[in-house]
């Protein structure tokens, strides 16, 4: 071949590359082949497109031209305007993309500014706009700021978004708690000390991008009126007729999101600091509502706590080694159903000390579990947890098969008050005055009667769990340019998203969330490491008790010192001490040789994946040779 064909065939060979990327990108599909499909909208998002009824147009803002940017925020802003480039071609015309360059001392930028985008800060000192702005009409609404640490969320947000420039007016979510959930409201004190409030947990921004949240005190005797959905959380010292306007809001076809806990995380830290300074046990640790959770036909027991030694998350004991803890419970894909809406998308979860429910013989109600344990799960007492050690609870979970740690309740309810309304308690101080008043007629007319059933189906979601809602389970925080981010460490605040959008309808949104998680569990470890501690577990306790009576009769020996502090023994108990010095030193000997074997079937399968990932490349290259060779002379 001459040089002038070579050159002409590489300009055509340059051609032809050009022509095949140009295709690629105009063609109206795509193959996503990562695990997650995070390059692929979901149904959720379509279906939401599908709804637009008059255009949107989505001003996308990056000071692409600003110097010094990381390589981290470009890659990003390039992803979410690919990501927002799919939705226009999913739109069918209903959504107009402008990609604007907000430069320093620019219309752009004032524009920007204009419409909310907060700039960002650079390490350099420069600062970025990097936001989107939806427009429907008159209506309008923002992303004003654009994070790479929430890429996973893109899509949820991007869709999010398009779908509250439709809405006028967020819908009214009840919130019922005694945990400080929300942001907390500074008072005089605080405002004369010049002290912030505690903040509020990340769960509660996201219940705001689609709910105005509305709290409720718990002496209240009513509840708000146009509430679309109810949130009870870890309820305590509820009035009677509080409980019974949640039951009428329940019957009346409005749904309730219940988070019950048998050992709450965060009241053990407030009585055990109260323990220290006052002496006082433990307030509030469990929550229940047994007047309506039983007649609801739900199964709560408010003392037992869940186990679950194939799920036992790991955590750092006192003496600094990483153990499994039976009762914080790290659950993977497996443990979701995969058929419900609000865990259908979701891969892990962190339940910390939760206890479980499930459904009555004969109540006539639909029970879906939503969230369960593994077989290996048994139910522990709330009140062994107070000083025992992991090792020690481990041996009390006795495998009963899986428990339900979260359930969706649907169907026809009876009422929890067929009595009707609750009569107001009288005052304290108004007994004496009642007594020489004369008794009602007998046939004086009742209250009304409320509803005795439901109208229509409605439907309850009740979790056994209130520490996951909190931002030490689910989210790792970090300081990113001035702007305090959250780094979700689990699909905890997905699984709560998803629980409200789904009561309050919103079903579009919920087949977004979970997508791309980085959390990718060694389950045949997990399995090995199970196996392992059932096998060597009995072994290893009990070498650690005669070690320890070891060391204790050590101690007695040498602690017997004459005014001096000088050791005053015989030489009898001199060789005494030698033995038992000599016998603490072999027991930790096989200590060491048992918890070696726990790790030898992990340590096998990591030396043969090591092989298999260095002879499997030239191994696939040698045959696809052999084959070609022998290809070719055929």
């Amino acid at each position: 071949m001459t040089s002038g064909r070579k050159a002409l065939a590489l300009a055509l060979l340059f051609i032809a590359l050009v022509l095949v990327n140009y295709l690629a990108s105009s063609l109206p599909f795509r193959f996503d082949a990562t695990a997650e499909q995070i390059y692929t909208l979901s149904p959720g998002t379509r279906a939401l497109l599908g709804k637009i009824e008059e255009p949107i147009t989505l001003d996308y803002y990056f000071s692409k031209s600003i110097s010094g940017i990381p390589i981290g925020y470009k890659n990003y802003a390039e992803r979410v305007r690919e990501m927002l480039r799919q939705y226009t071609k999913a739109a069918r015309g209903k959504l107009i993309l402008n990609v604007i360059d907000p430069g320093p001392d620019t219309p752009e930028e004032e524009r920007a500014t204009a419409a909310g985008i907060e700039p960002q800060q650079l390490p350099s000192g420069e600062q970025i706009q990097f936001g989107l702005v939806a427009t429907q009409a008159d209506q309008q609404k923002a992303i004003t700021a654009l994070n790479p640490e929430r890429e996973q969320f893109l899509e949820y947000d991007l869709s999010q978004l398009i779908n509250s420039v439709e809405q006028f007016d967020n819908k009214k979510l009840g919130l019922i708690t005694s945990l400080p959930i929300q942001a907390a409201q500074p008072d005089m004190q605080m405002m004369m000390m010049r002290q912030q409030p505690p903040p509020g947990q990340f769960v509660a921004s996201e219940w705001e991008h689609t709910f105005d949240l509305v709290p409720v005190q718990a002496d209240a005797t009513a509840l708000p009126s146009g509430l679309d959905a109810l949130a009870v959380i870890h309820p305590e010292n509820l009035s009677p007729k509080l409980q019974y306007a949640i039951d009428q809001f329940l019957l009346g076809g409005k749904p309730v999101f219940l988070a019950v806990d048998p050992s709450s995380q965060y009241f053990k830290r407030q009585g055990g600091q109260q323990a220290m300074m006052m002496g006082g046990p433990p307030q509030n640790v469990s929550s229940d509502l047994p007047a309506l959770l039983g007649a609801y036909g739900v199964a709560y027991d408010p003392q037992k706590v869940v186990g679950d030694l194939e799920n036992a998350a790991q955590v750092r004991a006192d003496g600094g080694n990483v153990v499994r803890y039976p009762v914080w419970l790290n659950l993977g894909r497996e443990s979701f159903n995969a058929k419900s809406l609000p865990t259908a998308q979701l891969s892990s979860a962190l339940f910390v000390e939760p206890g479980s429910v499930s459904p009555k013989a004969g109540s006539g109600l639909t029970f879906t579990p939503l969230i369960e344990s593994s077989a290996e799960s048994g139910d522990v007492p709330a009140m062994a947890l107070q000083m025992a050690q992991p090792d020690a609870i481990a041996r009390q979970v006795k495998p009963e098969g899986k428990k339900t740690i979260a359930a969706l309740v649907t169907g026809k309810f009876k009422t929890a008050f067929p009595q009707g309304a609750p009569k107001d308690e009288p005052p304290a101080d108004a007994d004496k005055k009642d007594a020489a008043a004369p008794a009602p007629a007998k046939d004086a007319t009742p209250s009304a009667p409320g509803l005795q059933e439901s109208k229509t189906s409605s439907t309850l979601l009740v979790v056994a769990d209130t520490d996951w809602l909190f931002d030490d389970y689910s989210v790792r925080k970090i300081n990113l340019f001035g702007q305090v981010a959250a780094d979700p460490l689990n699909d905890n605040l997905a699984f709560a998203a998803n629980s409200l959008e789904f009561l309050s309808g919103s079903q579009d949104l919920i087949s977004i969330r979970g997508k791309g998680s980085s959390l990718r569990p060694f389950k045949v470890v997990q399995a090995m490491e199970v196996e392992a501690n059932k096998k060597y577990q009995e072994k290893l306790t009990e070498l650690d008790a005669r070690l320890g009576q070891v060391q204790s009769r050590l101690g007695e020996l040498q602690g017997k010192k004459n005014e001096g502090g000088r050791l005053v023994v015989s030489a009898d108990v001199a060789k005494a001490i030698e033995d038992i010095q000599k016998q603490q030193a072999t027991m930790r000997g096989e200590r060491r040789d048992i918890r070696r074997a726990l790790r030898e079937g992990i340590d096998a399968l990591g030396n043969r994946l090591l092989v298999i990932n260095l002879l499997a490349t030239p191994l696939l290259v040698c045959g696809f040779g052999i084959w070609f060779s022998r290809h070719r002379r055929k």
